[in-house]
């Protein structure tokens, strides 16, 4: 199916005669409509150019046919560029320019992101999930949504006989980033329903296709065995419908991955920000413009009997729709400042603590196994989860087993090894929750998320808030953290302040096993992105002092809601009324490192485990706080601008007339990593010993 443009353009000139006079009308009108909107916005550049925005320029034909393939079943992941595939599946001018202004009733964000950023959930539209400006990124999200039809459809959860197909349309100078390949490499490993539309204008800001690139996006894809290419001219309508036609009816029928490169011209601005004449000679901008689609649409349509009268009139209608469109647009109401806050998170279902803790009959159990029977329980019960990363799939079923068994149980298409690749494993889940699939995902340490952050950042935690709740992105992301004894330094770190930086995610840190099983729950029954962290030196309590890891388990109804403190450890009433006591606020190995350190001073140390360390139970916190009036805030990450600083910070303002002394913080030493010789090790990190000294000084104080 490699076709070369040689047989494009045959398989093209033999057809050009299907297409109809009203489909050629029907395109130009469109080109037509989004000419002027481009015309319109530079003639306005004072209420425009406001904020940033990008057009269609030169891309009108390629952008046009593919809009024309897409069904309402149908899934799309557009780029920046993409104003007319917006236009071409429905949308009109005043709602883009909505956008393009801020104003309230933008039907995307509600005048929270740029121009042509579009998240639609409309009937009879095709679903467009939120994706970020960073180049490429939406590669990952989309092949997650051809991955998730993948999916449900092998299980036969799709109550729908229609065959979808996702649509990512990327710059060609995105394909030299590496989450593309991450991306193209899953959709020929699985065989995912995808077409990549690859636009070329041969430019990237202002870096020619020369500097950036050795070979074009058809050239590289070759390097992708099973990913089916074809090359069309970018310019033509009828070349580029009849090539998106094609390979549309190709996706449908052989849920096949293919990716099509259309060169075209770049006749705007690479943004309103960046003028074309800044950068490009007058010989690039003429050479340019003698491929400008409309010329070449006008043409076709004169072949097809449209009179010179007629095209004219055509004209003049979509000038002036576009002009009354503006005006619509322009008196348009803004957003309302007290709805800024809307939107951070969709809400969850899971607000009260269910099950029974500790049911009759019940053993005790490791956090790992606690946290492999919650799994199982999920995929038992809900057929659209699944779960994959590195080394859980197989008969392995996990570095520490933590998956075992359940690939032999559910089956390699549900339970399933990834590549290396961390962007891939944490963006996929925000197409797979667009199409209703419900993943938990695992990476393998906590050193290791770095290149997942990305994803995270910029795809995950944005969504909702961006999207004015219309796409929330359910995922549950595992991640194995902490030093367990000798771990070095690419196996031991810890990652929560950089988590909880990422606004629009929820962090969560269990101690033990009762709590792990239960957060696992209601996290994945969250529909916002959740990373569950999981200390690998409490997985099998084998480290001294963490033998309270391991509890009775808790039944299976057993569910405990995200955002809710637990005292692990009360302290007496005695002591609270001389005085002579303080709170440990802290989470993870941290509740152990209290327990061993506050048998010293029985009765007078209260230890609050966090839990959740966003959201965060401030009011659990504050309550703790004023009940001693002295506290102490616990961590094993290197102290100095981490979350424990300023969580103590937080407290010092806002509970100042409650405490009897200063707020106290204590966390492992300021150094890049965790050094291999366990003694090292343990020189910098927290131990009992160590913070024991420190309750010593505060209840002292």
């Amino acid at each position: 199916m490699e076709l070369t443009k040689e047989e494009i353009t045959k398989v093209s000139s033999a057809k050009k005669s299907v297409l109809s006079k009203k489909m050629l009308e029907k395109a130009y009108r469109l080109m037509q409509t989004a000419y002027n909107m481009a015309v319109l916005y530079d003639e306005n550049r004072a209420v425009c150019s406001k904020y940033v925005h990008s057009t269609s320029r030169g891309h009108e034909a390629i952008q046009l046919a593919s809009a024309f393939q897409l069904q309402a079943y149908d899934y799309a992941a557009p780029y920046y560029r993409d104003e007319s595939i917006l236009l071409g599946i429905g949308m009109e001018p005043h709602e883009l320019m909505l956008q393009l202004m801020g104003k309230k009733d933008d039907p995307f964000s509600g005048g929270r992101t740029y121009y042509g950023h579009p998240s639609l959930k409309r009937e009879g539209f095709p679903t467009i999930p939120h994706q970020s400006s960073a180049t490429g990124m939406q590669a990952i999200p989309a092949t997650g949504m051809a991955h998730g039809l993948h999916y449900l459809e092998s299980q036969g959860l799709l109550s729908s006989n229609n065959k979808s197909v996702v649509l990512c349309s990327l710059g060609d100078g995105s394909v030299t980033e590496g989450e593309v390949s991450e991306a193209m490499q899953m959709a020929v490993l699985h065989q995912l329903p995808i077409v990549y539309l690859i636009q070329d204008n041969d430019w990237g800001i202002s870096a020619t296709g020369k500097e950036m690139r050795a070979m074009d996006a058809y050239e590289f894809a070759a390097g992708f065995k099973g990913m089916e290419r074809m090359r069309v001219d970018g310019a033509d309508f009828v070349d580029s419908y009849e090539g998106m036609k094609k390979a549309f009816d190709f996706v449908r029928k052989e849920r096949k991955p293919i990716l099509v490169h259309a060169k075209t011209p770049l006749l705007g601005h690479h943004t309103s920000g960046v003028r074309k004449e800044w950068y490009r000679g007058d010989f690039d901008l003429e050479d340019h413009q003698k491929s400008d689609p409309i010329p070449t649409l006008r043409k076709a349509l004169k072949k097809s009997g449209y009179k010179e009268a007629d095209i004219i009139k055509l004209e003049d209608e979509a000038k002036a729709y576009v002009q009354s469109e503006y005006a619509r647009a322009l008196n348009a109401e803004d957003p309302d400042p007290a709805t800024v806050l809307d939107h951070e998170f969709a809400p969850t279902p899971i607000t009260e603590e269910r099950g029974q803790r500790k049911p009759r009959g019940a053993e005790k159990v490791v956090m790992v196994d606690a946290a492999l029977h919650a799994v199982d329980d999920i995929l038992r019960n809900v057929p659209e989860s699944l779960f994959y990363g590195q080394d859980v799939g197989g008969t392995l079923g996990g570095v520490f087993r933590e998956a075992a068994t359940l690939a032999q149980k559910y089956g390699d298409s549900r339970i399933f090894n990834t590549p290396i690749q961390e962007a891939y494993i944490v963006g996929s889940t925000a197409g797979m929750s667009a199409i209703g699939a419900k993943p938990i995902v695992e990476i393998q340490f906590a050193d290791y998320v770095w290149p997942g952050i990305n994803q995270l950042v910029e795809e995950l935690s944005k969504s909702c808030y961006l999207s004015k709740g219309q796409f929330p992105i359910q995922s549950l992301i595992r991640i194995p953290i902490g030093a367990y004894g000798g771990g070095g330094p690419y196996h031991s770190g810890s990652i929560e302040s950089t988590l909880l930086n990422i606004r629009g995610i929820k962090v969560v840190y269990p101690s033990n096993a009762a709590d792990i099983k239960g957060l696992m729950k209601a996290a994945f029954h969250d529909p916002n992105p959740v990373v569950m962290l999981e200390h690998k030196g409490l997985y099998w309590s084998k480290v001294p002092g963490t033998d309270d890891a391991k509890t009775f388990e808790p039944d299976s109804e057993y569910i405990v809601p995200l955002g809710k403190a637990r005292v692990a450890q009360e302290a007496s009433d005695e002591a609270m009324e001389n005085g002579e006591s303080c709170t440990v606020v802290t989470y993870g190995m941290g509740v152990h490192w209290a327990k061993a350190a506050s048998k010293k001073y029985q009765g007078q140390v209260e230890i609050l485990d966090l839990r959740t360390l966003n959201p965060l139970d401030w009011e659990a916190v504050v309550a703790s706080v004023e009940r001693h009036g002295k506290a102490l805030v616990l961590t094993e990450e290197p102290l100095m601008n981490s979350f424990a600083e300023s969580l103590a910070g937080r407290i010092s303002q806002q509970c100042f007339q409650s405490l009897d002394a200063p707020v106290m913080t204590y966390g492992s030493a300021n150094l890049p990593a965790i050094p291999l010789n366990v003694d090292l090790e343990k020189a910098m990190m927290p131990t009992a010993e160590k913070v024991e000294q420190v309750l010593s000084e505060l209840i002292n104080y």
